[in-house]
């Protein structure tokens, strides 16, 4: 194949599956109050950390053809006014407190299931979008007049000083029942979003010694001659990425190792690559071209195991590679997401991944986990095949392609104040900042 039609074939695979993940924020939502649902099945919940996923893609489906601008406003004025008016206090069945919203949602009303946690990185990942969408649409219309003032107040309302519960790094959590969790956003993770966006406040700042704290419980590694802020699964090397262009840019650990987090997320990429061509587990389908290993869905029955042939295989799961936990469980949409960091591999992955059907029936592109050291019972090379859809990976596939073919989100997350002021506080210089 020469260069021109393999690179035609590469925008057609990228146009499907960017159009096909956007879809599931138009399909799987509640008009009426933006509300995203957590999965693909009649009984999920909201996910909140999708409804910030589905405002900053809004945007992209604007700009692509996806939807119209009116649509977009429409959805997105719903979303916000929703969050802003929704029941707002310490009572248990609430949507929110200080500023913070519960993990999951009831898709209609709109308040607490499941006694889940109210959650400082969800809550992270939807002020993201609502900043999006704040500085996406900037006309001096009514509707557009609206969204700016929803956004600003909704980031002004986060209490991050009391999320850090009196310690120096921020609480993942709080319940109405038994108050904050134990566990806390310290160690290389997701969080890096959480971080910008509270030392950033206008009302309620993190202080700059909480981002020093956060850095001092990071673990350099080398794995493979590859040296990098070492984290399993391969989405937390993703997630802050998406609204985060950190080409160029340093931190104080970053500049003592004299890279950037853009870098090692591509030697993740790669580590993750290395992984599956050494596959030390000697797991069915592993090599060059087949490779993601994330937090997700696996063949065992939620988090129980399953035991075939001496292997244990687990359920939804913190996956990571190459320390583990590891069953031979594949995620499409981790690959894809590294797409800006190296598409040198990452493109024949998505062509593999479509030679072996993994797109065969799905609604909303690529299934989210498969696992080939299970065989399928139809005899398909790709084994066992998840049976939902995920928000949080649809999300990340959509607006990492866009990154990747536009530096759109990027571009736009920029003009952000609170972003350019959170990475200025946190210590962040050079590139575009």
């Amino acid at each position: 194949m020469d260069a021109s039609s393999d690179h035609k074939l590469n925008e057609e695979l990228l146009s499907s599956i960017q159009r096909l993940s956007f879809d599931y924020f138009l399909k799987e939502a509640n008009p009426a109050n933006g509300l995203i649902a957590d999965r693909n099945t009649p009984a999920s919940p909201a996910s909140i950390a999708a409804v910030g996923l589905a405002l900053s893609a809004y945007p992209v489906g604007v700009e692509r053809g996806f939807m119209t601008r009116d649509a977009a406003v429409e959805r997105t004025i719903a979303t916000l006014r929703f969050f802003w008016n929704a029941p707002h206090g310490p009572e248990p069945d609430a949507t929110g407190y200080k500023g913070f919203y519960y993990h999951f949602l009831d898709m209609k009303t709109g308040r607490r299931v499941w006694k889940c946690e109210l959650s400082t990185v969800d809550t992270a990942l939807l002020l993201a979008g609502v900043l999006a969408a704040g500085a996406y649409f900037d006309a001096d219309d009514e509707s557009e007049l609206e969204i700016r003032r929803l956004a600003d107040a909704l980031y002004r309302r986060a209490d991050w000083r009391w999320a850090q519960d009196g310690g120096a790094t921020v609480s993942h959590g709080w319940r109405p029942e038994k108050g904050f969790l134990r566990y806390r956003w310290q160690g290389y993770d997701e969080a890096v979003i959480l971080y910008v966006l509270g030392l950033a406040s206008p009302t309620h700042p993190l202080p700059p010694e909480s981002y020093a704290a956060w850095l001092s419980t990071y673990k350099w590694k080398k794995i493979y001659g590859r040296e990098l802020v070492y984290a399993g699964p391969l989405f937390v090397h993703q997630f802050s990425h998406v609204w985060i262009d950190f080409r160029g840019i340093r931190d104080a650990f970053m500049h003592r190792h004299g890279t950037d987090y853009f870098e090692n997320s591509r030697q993740a990429t790669y580590l993750q690559r290395d992984y599956a061509i050494r596959n030390p587990k000697g797991f069915v389908g592993y090599d060059e071209n087949c490779w993601g290993v994330t937090a997700s869905d696996g063949p065992g029955l939620k988090k129980l195991h399953l035991t075939i042939g001496g292997r244990r295989f687990f359920g939804y799961l913190a996956r990571g590679a190459p320390f583990g936990p590891d069953d031979g469980t594949l995620s499409p949409w981790a690959a894809i997401t590294s797409l800006p960091f190296a598409p040198e591999i990452v493109l024949p992955v998505l062509r593999h991944f479509r030679d072996i059907d993994l797109h065969e029936g799905n609604p909303y592109g690529f299934t989210a986990s498969f696992n080939p050291t299970i065989a399928a019972a139809d005899g398909r090379a790709c084994g066992w095949v998840s049976p939902d859809h995920v928000g949080i990976n649809q999300g990340p596939i959509a607006l990492m392609i866009e990154n990747y073919r536009s530096d759109f989100l990027w571009r736009l997350m920029r003009r952000v104040p609170a972003i350019a002021t959170g990475l200025r506080r946190a210590g962040f210089s050079g590139g575009w900042l």
